[in-house]
């Protein structure tokens, strides 16, 4: 009775390990929680990590003429990532 029951509990096992795992809503707490506490630091400091980056690089942006591809990607990305998108809408992030 042991054996078929540890057989069955790992056959079970085996097939959750294919199941779909379940997601977060949008508008549920602990994406919002998650967003709030690990999320906005990190985009903080990478807005700030960022402007260090572009002023460092501006000498070589400026004789390409890459000044506002090299900001957008360095400060204005981050800055939206940070201060202007919903509370928890991790799908902006994916853009």
């Amino acid at each position: 009775m042991k054996t078929r029951l540890f057989t069955a509990f790992l056959a079970f096992s085996v097939l959750m390990t294919f199941c779909v795992p379940s997601r977060a809503t949008e508008d549920s707490g602990i994406s919002m929680v998650t967003d709030a506490v690990i999320a906005r630091p990190l985009c903080l400091a990478a807005t700030a990590l960022g402007s260090v980056f572009f002023v460092a690089m501006l000498p070589l942006s400026i004789p390409t003429k890459t000044v506002n591809r090299t900001a957008q990607a360095l400060v204005v990305t981050p800055y939206k990532a940070t201060f202007t998108r919903q509370l928890g809408d991790f799908e902006s992030l994916k853009e």
